[in-house]
């Protein structure tokens, strides 16, 4: 029996998750060869830098290279690194480009594209679109062409992306110094109590579950995130919310909403694709229902980005409207709310 997992790009990580169950026939074998036969692209240098790293689970607990792997152990090997196998090849994807001059662009990333080439997505992306579009994009520090921040594959929304070397040192430092401004619009499952707030608390990874990120409130583990949140419309068991991040930690605005008891609608990473307000009524879940069925993704767009250009020093910013699939997705809520008082 296998069984595979993958996860996202983060700001400034990028994993690569396995997790296998050895079946009852297995012969006793060294975890590292267990995991030679089951990993396609798996060098042995990378499987002995993860269990270096402490990078190998065995039935939840840390074990070294040598392990020897018996019937029904869960085994789990987390890679910082994708393979780099035919990730950046140019591809002719269409761009939304909002903006571009000789140094950067701005583009308006749709939902379901992901940022980024990596595990299990090894074509489509937005970095293969942007190869095709520009012949020289600078690489970062983790060879990520043009990146200097990203969204997650469900989000919508702005991105700046590099054209030089300097455009993205510039840019990156000012992500950095939290001097950027970066407004997202989400739709969360609750009555917001406060007509505004500021969310704090370390992000780091879900020691429980790895595609996960969580608050660690306590600051013993993670990074520092701030998001700061305006209610913009109550939408009865819904309410629509201005997020601005003073951060960006990875999953940050999806990971700060559920940890204040409002998870963000059809986020089934974070268990918003599940009623979560409301009433027991069957025609209230087929609304639910039909209003999953209109947002199929988290209900989360970034809407809004700033930052000084990094030639002229002017002070730049970008607004795009809410996608389709989000604001149809709200105006049924608010004919709902409306209409159930």
């Amino acid at each position: 029996m296998q069984s595979q997992e993958n996860a996202e790009l983060g700001d400034d990580e990028l994993f690569e998750h396995h997790s296998f169950v050895a079946s009852k026939g297995q012969e006793p074998l060294r975890v590292d060869k267990f995991l030679m036969n089951f990993i396609e692209y798996a060098t042995r240098n990378k499987i002995q830098q993860a269990a270096k790293n402490g990078h190998i689970w065995v039935n939840g607990d840390i074990v070294k290279q040598n392990y020897k792997v018996k019937p029904g152990d869960e085994v789990k090997v987390m890679f910082e690194h994708p393979p780099h196998e035919f990730l950046l090849v140019p591809e002719d994807i269409p761009l939304d480009i909002v903006y571009e001059d000789e140094v950067l662009l701005v583009v308006n990333k749709p939902a379901g594209m992901v940022v980024h080439p990596g595990h299990g997505n090894y074509s489509g992306t937005l970095i293969n679109a942007l190869l095709h579009h520009i012949k020289d994009l600078p690489v970062n520090s983790n060879e990520r062409p043009g990146l200097v921040h990203r969204i997650d594959k469900d989000t919508s929304g702005l991105l700046v992306v590099a054209k030089t070397e300097a455009a993205m040192t510039h840019l990156a430092k000012q992500f950095f110094d939290k001097t950027s401004e970066r407004e997202y619009i989400a739709l969360v499952w609750g009555n917001v109590q406060d007509e505004s707030g500021t969310v704090e608390g370390n992000i780091a990874r879900n020691p429980k579950n790895r595609l996960q990120m969580q608050v660690f409130p306590e600051g013993d583990e993670g990074k520092d995130a701030i998001t700061h949140y305006k209610v913009l419309e109550r939408l009865g068991y819904v309410t629509m919310l201005s997020c601005k991040l003073e951060t960006g930690r990875t999953h940050q605005i999806r990971v700060h909403m559920k940890y204040i008891g409002h998870t963000l609608f059809n986020d089934e990473r974070y268990g918003g694709n599940k009623i979560l307000k409301g009433t027991t009524f069957t025609k209230y879940k087929q609304f639910v229902d039909n209003a999953f069925k209109i947002l199929p993704r988290q209900a989360l767009h970034a809407k809004t980005l700033g930052f000084v250009h990094p030639v002229t020093g002017e002070m730049m910013r970008f607004d795009t409207d809410i996608p389709q699939d989000m604001a149809d997705c709200i105006d049924k809520w608010r004919h709902y709310s409306k209409h159930s008082q």
